[in-house]
């Protein structure tokens, strides 16, 4: 007769039990710890989006203004000059509006001059000569067609006195220029006497140079009054010399 082996539930139980622990882990196939992968990277890549560049837009071309130098633009313009023991103080201004002073305008030039000796021991100064040239030229600063140079001589001799209380005042008339000229640069030249000594009949030649740039105004484009030069390409008239 064969032997029965008694009946455990608590060994099945626990059996049961370990099964069922061990069935609800991480199977070592899909452990990341064992097998050194992970899902992402086992998973097949897909190709990624491919991105259109983008034309970068060309920068709009940006407009170069061409400043146009002008002493006049406040209005008047004033200058300390020496010739020699001589200072002579000079004031430019002119009656016409800058606005006005365009190619084909008669544009007046007026300048004032009033000198001091340093040292002033009492010798008279005079003015003997006044010189002025007109340089035309166009917005690029190339030279055009210019009036002559213009001369102012003293009527009286030695000269123009020009110690206060006195002083010297003239005013240039510049004529139709070019209609391409953007600017006029005025060099004038003047040229005084110093008595030697107070009683002395003997005069020291002195001169001072200056210059005056004073800008054209341009018209309206739909302007047809500008001036136009004539057909040997020079200005109608030259700069004349009013009292």
């Amino acid at each position: 007769m064969t032997a029965r082996r008694p009946f455990r539930p608590a060994a099945l139980l626990a059996a049961g039990m370990l099964f069922a622990l061990t069935a609800c882990g991480t199977a070592p196939w899909d452990d990341p710890e064992t097998t050194g992968s992970t899902a992402a990277a086992d998973a097949t890549p897909t190709d990624a989006a491919t991105a259109t560049p983008t034309a970068e837009p060309e920068p709009a071309p940006v407009e170069t203004i061409q400043v146009i130098q002008n002493d006049l633009a406040a209005g008047n313009a004033q200058r300390t000059l020496t010739a020699g023991a001589a200072s002579l103080g000079v004031t430019y201004w002119s009656t016409l509006s800058m606005d006005q002073w365009v190619s084909g305008a008669s544009k007046p030039l007026s300048l004032s001059i009033s000198g001091s000796l340093v040292p002033d021991d009492g010798q008279g100064l005079y003015l003997s000569r006044v010189s002025l040239s007109a340089d035309v030229k166009d917005a690029d600063g190339n030279a055009l067609p210019s009036p002559a140079v213009v001369t102012d001589d003293a009527s009286v001799e030695p000269g123009y006195a020009i110690t206060a209380p006195y002083s010297y005042n003239q005013t240039f008339v510049v004529p139709p220029v070019d209609d391409r000229a953007a600017s006029v640069t005025f060099t004038l030249t003047y040229e005084v006497l110093i008595q030697t000594t107070p009683t002395s009949e003997d005069y020291a030649k002195q001169s001072a140079v200056d210059t005056l740039t004073v800008a054209i105004a341009q018209p309206p484009a739909e302007a047809t009054d500008a001036a136009t030069p004539d057909a040997s390409g020079e200005p109608a008239a030259d700069v004349t010399a009013t009292s």
